[in-house]
């Protein structure tokens, strides 16, 4: 049986971030997995975060899932992606002091819909500080208007980044994920059936993942 999550807080700019953690017997490296927009429903119990962390984790890679600020005990308010990028770099700084002692650990980015729209920011900000992602996972990417949201817009992402979408998503429509994937090259994995939040279909998520990884 596989070993129930750990629950760490974690300090972040403007006060606790609590998250969840899954950790595997000899790691390998981090993944750090952001959830869905925190102010419809988002947090870090979401199922298709969860099946991002366990997936991770069983390739090898020690999954840190904090809630968003403002969810939870998570401390703070919600910050339209901008606070939330600085609150996973906290994490994931926190991660690499305790589990980076003898040297740095590759990074996966891994996220769902609004989170892997952060994620596209986070891989920014790594970029520019000369510590590149190893991987992405962006799962349900928040791009262009979403629902009652604003305008989402996200960062580029390297070609090798896995891009997974349903094709019955009313929420961010498939179109919009190919707009914005089709100037970077980048492919879309796209799911036959599979609405936002892959009812049915996260085992699909999973066999992606899975398969991306046996390939490099």
């Amino acid at each position: 049986m596989a070993r129930a999550s750990d629950t760490v807080d974690i300090e972040g700019p403007v006060g606790r971030l609590q998250t969840l953690v899954d950790e595997p017997e000899a790691p390998r490296g981090l993944a750090l997995v952001a959830h869905p927009h925190p102010l419809f429903g988002g947090t870090n119990a979401n199922k298709v975060a969860y099946t991002l962390a366990h997936c991770l984790r069983d390739l090898g890679y020690v999954a840190l899932r904090p809630n968003s600020r403002g969810v939870g005990r998570s401390e703070g308010i919600y910050d339209h992606g901008r606070g939330e990028t600085d609150d996973l770099l906290a994490v994931l700084e926190h991660a690499a002091r305790r589990w980076g002692d003898t040297g740095p650990l590759p990074v996966v980015l891994a996220g769902f819909s609004f989170g892997a729209f952060v994620q596209t920011r986070v891989a920014r900000r790594l970029t520019e500080a000369g510590r590149p992602a190893e991987r992405l996972v962006l799962v349900a990417l928040a791009t262009g208007p979403v629902s009652d949201a604003p305008l989402f817009s996200p960062e580029a992402v390297p070609r090798d980044t896995i891009l997974i979408h349903g094709d019955q998503d009313t929420t961010v429509p498939l179109a919009a994920v190919l707009a914005y994937a089709e100037p970077l090259e980048l492919p879309v994995v796209v799911i036959p059936g599979a609405d936002h939040f892959f009812h049915g279909r996260l085992k699909s998520i999973r066999d992606v993942i899975e398969a991306r990884w046996r390939e490099r």
